[in-house]
């Protein structure tokens, strides 16, 4: 192949063209700071506005339950932060992202207890575990809709209906309510994301990840959830989010969700890459020996692909499927320069050495057969030449 292919949409997602095309005028002509009362200001505080009227009626929400922010790990830190404090119990899950995972790990050193669920072999959360974990101090139970890495999808409705019930038993004690967080960040191109339907009170987004800009995200804040802010400088986003308006990122991540909101055609675009991804996951299985397929196969999004090579090293597989034109990764993007077995892995309780010879291909809607068909007779012959070269026998 000629061109470059890139089976990395997990990591980031390119612009689309008519997000470039709604930002650009805040770079230039609409340059003006949404807190300024003059007309450059109600200019940019109008789009603004018309942005998280489209993010609100795509969650099913409220707008002012819409807060902006730089992205899901800020979503994520406020959230935790801004909702616990020392003495309280946090539930959340091994497989979380490290935007989670290492926030509850400050908190911990705060005085917060914290209780780390385990997972199933296939990469999911149970129910009942999160019911077992409840404890009459729990304020928060944050379980990711989507795992970055293996793609599962986690029962995020069982969970918050689980909590519902909870919380009506614990009023009658008179003891605090527990509250819901989810990382949505993989989960918007592919799944409900709306807000009732989930019965969440938190949840977390990210631009890039829905072909809109870098740097852009929100947090979803059900109406009485009190979340305080964690950081001071000023009123923006109903005292929540101080700093000025990032309107160019704004106006893109609006645009993106009004692409998921009114795409025609979307429903047979998934189908598109489910079939990319059914044609992967048996293309491998059948031309590689000891592929094992991580996560469940059926509960997990359209575009998620991940498997572990006996006897293959990871990063030597990547360098050489780049040299071949194909753009991948082992897992998340944020722990890309780390040498440790993923934690995710791990939880899955996958032998280290096998979890280090592992393999992310996540789709988007612009990828071909093709593209799949080439990857498939250049991947067997990778890990054919690493397997020669290994220790491993």
């Amino acid at each position: 192949m000629k061109k470059k292919i890139y089976f990395d949409h997990a990591a980031t997602t390119p612009v689309d063209p008519s997000v470039q095309k709604a930002m650009l005028p805040y770079f230039s002509d609409r340059f003006g700071n949404a807190a300024s009362i003059h007309n450059f200001g109600q200019k940019a505080m109008a789009a603004v506005d018309q942005s998280r009227a489209a993010i609100a009626k795509f969650l099913g929400c409220k707008s002012n339950e819409v807060i902006f922010t730089a992205g899901a790990t800020e979503s994520d830190n406020i959230a935790i932060q801004g909702l616990v404090k020392s003495g309280e119990h946090i539930i959340t899950s091994k497989i979380e992202h490290l935007a989670v995972l290492e926030t509850c790990g400050e908190m911990e050193k705060r005085g917060v207890n914290i209780t780390y669920l385990e997972v199933t072999k296939n990469g999911l959360v149970e129910v009942e575990s999160v019911r077992k974990a409840i404890r009459p101090n729990t304020r928060l139970v944050s379980v990711m809709y989507v795992n970055n890495e293996i793609g599962t999808i986690q029962p995020i409705v069982e969970i918050g209906q689980l909590i519902q019930a909870v919380n009506a038993e614990r009023k009658k004690q008179n003891l605090r309510q527990i509250y819901f967080h989810t990382d949505a960040v993989q989960a918007a191109l592919y799944c409900d994301m709306n807000v009732v339907d989930l019965q969440v009170d938190l949840l977390s987004l990210s631009g890039h990840k829905i072909y809109g800009p870098k740097g852009i995200g929100i947090l979803y804040r059900k109406i009485g959830t009190p979340v305080l802010p964690i950081q001071f400088g000023g009123h923006q986003e109903f005292g929540l989010r101080p700093g000025t308006l990032n309107v160019a990122g704004i106006v893109g991540l609006g645009q993106a969700v009004e692409l998921l909101s009114s795409k025609k055609n979307l429903e047979s675009e998934i189908k598109k890459i489910k079939r990319f991804r059914d044609n992967l996951i048996a293309g491998i299985k059948k031309s590689i020996p000891k592929a094992q397929l991580n996560g469940d196969q059926n509960k997990r999004t359209a575009a998620n692909v991940h498997f572990s090579f006996y006897g293959v090293e990871g990063e030597s597989l990547l360098l050489l499927l780049d040299q071949a034109g194909l753009a991948v990764s082992t897992g998340s993007a944020c722990s890309s320069g780390s040498l440790e077995p993923s934690h995710v892995l791990l939880a899955l309780d996958l032998d280290p050495l096998l979890s280090h010879g592992s393999l992310r291909i996540t789709l988007g809607k612009d990828n071909t057969q093709s593209e799949v068909n080439y990857f498939l007779s250049v991947l067997p012959k990778i890990i054919t030449k690493l397997r020669k070269i290994s220790p491993l026998k």
